[in-house]
């Protein structure tokens, strides 16, 4: 079936990674539904998808907020007939030691970050478990793998996200659906979130190595639509750090407590903390790309092509040291 004419909902729309997936699924011709908390911010994309002869319709809801993300949803529906595919992509995150963070702050970042995947999906579902037809992406991150300091709320709602879908994916699977439901991690990203995300730290936040441009991750999200395998890994570090945890956790655990706290920091001080966009949009900064210059293009790989991969490499490891051994005590 051509794209033209069908259906998606974007969680996040309004910047970053979501407003580059917006966009871009906008030009092959996708009607589109956008959801975000800032009804500005979401008027201004729709308006830039209809000069280009797109289709789109602000949803402006915190996707903490079950009823307002159901409520949307069904909008969504009305107007264009139906929903072919959804893509949670909305977050917020805290830049701080643990001890640092309030319980409310901890809870907020998981009711977006995690809570707003969990709503969103249960709002794809009703549209979609009518027709027995649609895809759901979850955009992740390996830290849903392989957490890093300073960011335990976020890294903890990755982790939930990961195992909430594969639960989900097993239900859709016994029911014989026809729903599919996909995941694509990825590396650092360069969107606006090191400049409003709430900070405890005494410098700006940075991206931990360096961040792969939004439209990237929006390409491999898209691709991941027409083709939606188990899970998708972008980006070599996403890889290494997925792979890595996997072989070697407490080495991670010791380079990461070595070299990821400096290195979530820049240059600039911060002379106080900063509240950021946590429990309120920050005005101004909609954009799709952030402060710092990031790499435009990155290999992806389905997580179980990788997982063949590391098993055969270590099988091919395992007979040549067998081998070598076996020559040796002749």
């Amino acid at each position: 079936m051509s794209e033209i004419g069908r259906v998606a909902v974007v969680t996040g729309a309004s910047a970053g990674v979501g407003r580059a997936v917006a966009l871009r699924l906008a030009r092959e011709g996708w009607r589109l539904g956008l959801i975000a908390r800032d009804a500005a911010a979401l008027r201004g994309l729709a308006e830039t998808i209809r000069a280009s002869g797109g289709e789109a319709l602000p949803l402006p809801c915190d996707v903490a907020d079950a009823d307002a993300v159901f409520a949307a949803a069904t909008e969504a529906e009305r107007l264009f007939g139906g929903i072919d595919a959804w893509v949670n992509c909305a977050m917020v995150t805290i830049f701080a030691p643990l001890h640092d963070i309030s319980a409310e702050e901890f809870r907020r970042v998981t009711e977006v970050t995690y809570l707003g995947y969990v709503h969103g999906t249960m709002a794809a579902l009703r549209p979609m478990r009518r027709a027995n037809a649609g895809v759901i992406l979850q955009v992740g991150s390996a830290l849903a793998y392989r957490s890093i300091p300073l960011q335990s709320a976020y890294c903890g709602a990755k982790h939930a996200i990961t195992g909430f879908t594969e639960s989900l994916r097993s239900e859709l699977q016994h029911e014989q659906s026809r729903i599919r439901v996909t995941e694509v991690h990825l590396p650092a990203v360069n969107t606006p979130q090191f400049s409003w995300a709430r900070t405890r730290l005494p410098f700006q936040p940075r991206p931990a190595g360096k961040p792969i441009t939004p439209d990237t991750a929006a390409r491999a999200v898209v691709a991941a639509l027409h083709r939606p395998a188990r899970e998708y890994w972008l980006g070599l570090p996403t890889m290494a750090a997925i792979l890595g945890d996997m072989l070697a956790p407490g080495l991670a655990d010791r380079y990461l407590a070595r070299n990821a706290v400096e290195g979530q920091m820049g240059d600039e001080p911060l002379q106080a903390p900063r509240e950021g966009n946590l429990f309120a949009p920050v005005r101004g900064l909609h954009s799709v790309d952030g402060r710092f210059e990031g790499t435009n293009g990155a290999p992806c790989i389905s997580g179980g092509a990788a997982r063949f991969g590391l098993g055969a490499a270590a099988l091919a490891a395992a007979c040549g040291l067998g081998v070598l051994l076996g020559r040796r005590m002749r």
